[in-house]
């Protein structure tokens, strides 16, 4: 990246598919795009990457088509990232200001220092450190630097992965010379490109089915509520086809995408599609009705899963916004009625809001979205990031294992057993 074009280079690493964008903010605001390139993904597998060559292998593709277009190379990127083990946590201080009574920018430093220096988890790394809000004399304040009090309580989301997710994301870029700015939660970046202020204050959910996971970031009041990353999206609902209709899986998957929807009741059962036939064997007739029925099953168990991260939020009943929908499997038809109907909220599609200019129109289309959202917030410089922690980071011990209501156990058998452990939402101590 060429420091005098001072172009930030962004990668959206998903399941299926790579995208990158280099760019920059003009003198009115608006992202300034000078050169993008989308990739199949190879290597990963609900959002982890299990095989370096291959993804580093895609990532060089990504960024030889990225250079072409901006002429120039590329020497550092900030990543977005949607492993199912990655979580946020929250980590509050309180600090008393200084004589004069009025909070200094050393204040603030000082409380990002502690949250820089929180004790984690064994195993895990932390990556980014997020300020959701600042309480002044019990008053929450947007800007606390100059506003005077005597008591200030700083409240942040610490981002951490897994100690492998980083080592393997190291591995990546190290082999391609490019260093690792940032890594960030694929949900906030794109709830940065379709989620407005007002849906922020409302209370909203950016519920993300993408291919290998579910995101979600619900927000409340401007704050950054809770985080969760469900191991069950559009893959999975492939692998059900496929199994359901012993056919293969290219099939399974041009299926879901030409003929699928959300919704069986509403599917035509006059219809059919059939499935070639191969190495002798008779070509397949599938009805609509089928599988509709099919793909409804599993969307109805992982919006079950949403629905579960909902009430964990404990903000169910604060969410005047409801669902905005984003990432490729939002895209099956009667999607957004089957949400709606499984959750109790409003459900729209998400559109973006950032502000692009003219020429750009085109990156309207929802692959962008992430990538787009994350470019916004890295030159906005909103988040403060930790994308190296050389100091050894301190370790919490890990607890006990707890059980599950039986009745959580019931309903929702193994899937929460993969969601609920790796989304703990609780303050550090």
């Amino acid at each position: 990246m060429a420091s005098k074009n001072k172009l930030s280079v962004v990668i959206d690493i998903g399941t299926s598919k790579l995208t990158a964008i280099a760019g920059s903010k003009n003198e009115a605001g608006k992202l300034e795009i000078m050169g993008l390139a989308k990739t199949q993904a190879k290597g990963i597998k609900r959002g982890i990457i299990f095989n370096i060559e291959e993804v580093a292998d895609s990532v060089k593709e990504l960024l030889v088509t990225l250079e072409s277009g901006i002429n120039e190379r590329i020497e550092a990127v900030h990543v977005a990232y949607a492993g199912q083990h990655a979580k946020t946590i929250h980590f509050q201080r309180v600090k008393l200001t200084s004589e004069d009574g009025i909070v200094s920018k050393s204040d603030i430093d000082s409380l990002f220092e502690q949250a820089k220096n929180a004790e984690i988890e064994e195993g895990y790394k932390l990556v980014e450190i997020i300020p959701v809000s600042y309480v002044i004399d019990n008053e929450m304040i947007e800007k606390p630097v100059g506003t005077t009090g005597r008591k200030i309580e700083a409240n942040y989301k610490l981002l951490i992965i897994p100690n492998s997710y980083w080592v393997n994301l190291l591995k990546v870029f190290g082999k391609l010379d490019v260093k690792l700015e940032k890594v960030t939660l694929s949900t906030l970046a794109v709830a940065e490109a379709v989620i407005t202020r007002d849906e922020k204050e409302m209370g909203v959910i950016v519920l993300d089915i993408g291919c290998g996971t579910t995101n979600l970031a619900i927000y409340h009041d401007y704050k950054l509520i809770h985080t969760a990353v469900i191991p069950f999206a559009g893959e999975v609902v492939t692998t059900d086809i496929k199994e359901g209709c012993s056919i293969l899986y290219k099939w399974a998957e041009q299926l879901k995408v030409q003929y699928g929807q959300a919704l069986g009741d509403f599917a035509d059962d006059q219809k059919v599609v059939t499935i070639p036939g191969n190495n002798g064997w008779e070509p397949k007739e599938i009805s609509f009705k089928s599988l509709a029925f099919i793909i409804q099953a599993r969307m109805e168990e992982i919006i079950d899963s949403v629905n579960f991260q909902i009430e964990k939020s404990g903000i169910a009943d604060q969410l005047g916004a409801g669902i905005v929908l984003t990432g490729g499997t939002s895209n099956l038809e009667n999607i957004v009625s089957l949400v709606k109907f499984r959750t109790g909220l409003d459900v729209r599609k998400a559109n973006l809001v950032l502000g692009l200019n003219e020429k750009h129109k085109d990156l309207q289309t929802g692959e962008y979205y992430t990538a787009l959202g994350l470019l916004n917030m890295v030159e906005r410089k909103s988040t403060a990031t930790v994308p190296v922690i050389e100091k050894s980071a301190k370790v919490k011990k890990p607890k006990e294992p707890g059980k599950i209501k039986p009745w959580i156990d019931r309903v929702f058998q193994g899937v929460l057993d993969l969601v609920d452990d790796e989304n703990e939402d609780v303050p550090l101590k």
